[in-house]
């Protein structure tokens, strides 16, 4: 079986229509399909429900399908980062559902092992357990979770072999492994593909069953979601000399330090 598609287009063709519900791997700008993302937003499908972490920046990632209203609903634990996502949700244009993030985490990875539900003290008296069954345990209050199914699951790896054996990049992992096994139809954007067999079997992260379909994007953006630069520092090169210079004369001070003689003591003969 084939799994490679020769781009995000046509990985994406007769398994996205509206009113889907999908998971896109990433947390904040890292990990995220930005390929399939885009290929996404150009077949103009709409009445989405997404499930992520985050609905990416202004006008990047998850941002784009907000500005393009394909949207109309986000399952998410952060949303901070997007101007356009708040000006919708408050002006009722978008409809929200905050989820706990390890509480989404294991929505996504019960789905794919196939529990449905799960009881978790994470929300207890608070709205997040607004609805729903409580339960004791132990003597503990616990609010019962359904796990996520999403039609269409959309992740990042770093590369697959063609039979969809995945790896990911340190932190780009993330998501990403719950997402694609909680999709009933999956499809990953790699930087890499090599041939089946090529790849340690101790080096794969997800097995290739929970992948359907595989796009390589070599030359991902990567984009920085913040970058914070520490303000450079002016040396005075004098001051640097004259410190250098104290540092040798006290070590050298240290150096004369004569070392104190041991007594002597005939009588015990030492």
């Amino acid at each position: 079986m084939n799994k490679i598609y020769p781009s995000a287009e046509a990985a994406l063709k007769g398994i996205v229509q509206d009113g889907q519900l999908l998971a896109v791997g990433g947390f904040g700008l890292c990990g995220i399909p930005e390929a399939l993302i885009e290929a996404l937003k150009d077949s103009g499908v709409k009445n989405l429900t997404v499930i992520s972490n985050n609905a990416g920046v202004d006008g990047f990632g998850l941002g784009k399908l907000l500005e393009t209203r394909q949207i109309k609903k986000m399952i998410a634990s952060y949303v901070g980062e997007n101007k356009e996502f708040e000006r919708q949700y408050l002006a009722g244009e978008l409809e929200l559902e905050f989820t706990p993030q390890g509480t989404l985490a294991e929505k996504l990875r019960a789905g794919g092992a196939g529990i449905p539900a799960f009881f978790t003290k994470t929300g207890v008296g608070t709205l997040v357990a607004e609805g729903k069954e409580l339960r004791e345990f132990d003597g503990e209050t616990y609010v019962m979770e359904r796990a996520l199914l999403p039609e269409v699951a959309l992740v990042k790896a770093y590369a697959a072999d063609k039979s969809g054996n995945l790896q990911f990049r340190r932190t780009a992992r993330n998501f990403n492994p719950a997402a694609a096994m909680a999709g009933k139809i999956c499809v990953v954007e790699v930087e890499k593909i090599v041939e089946t067999g090529e790849m340690d079997p101790d080096a794969v992260h997800l097995p290739g069953i929970y992948v359907h379909r595989i796009v390589l994007n070599a030359t991902p953006e990567k984009r920085i979601e913040k970058r914070t630069l520490r303000a450079a520092v002016p040396v005075d090169a004098a001051a640097a000399k004259v410190e250098a210079q104290a540092v040798i004369a006290q070590a050298a001070a240290v150096d004369e330090v004569p070392v104190p003689k041991v007594p002597v003591n005939k009588q015990a003969g030492v």
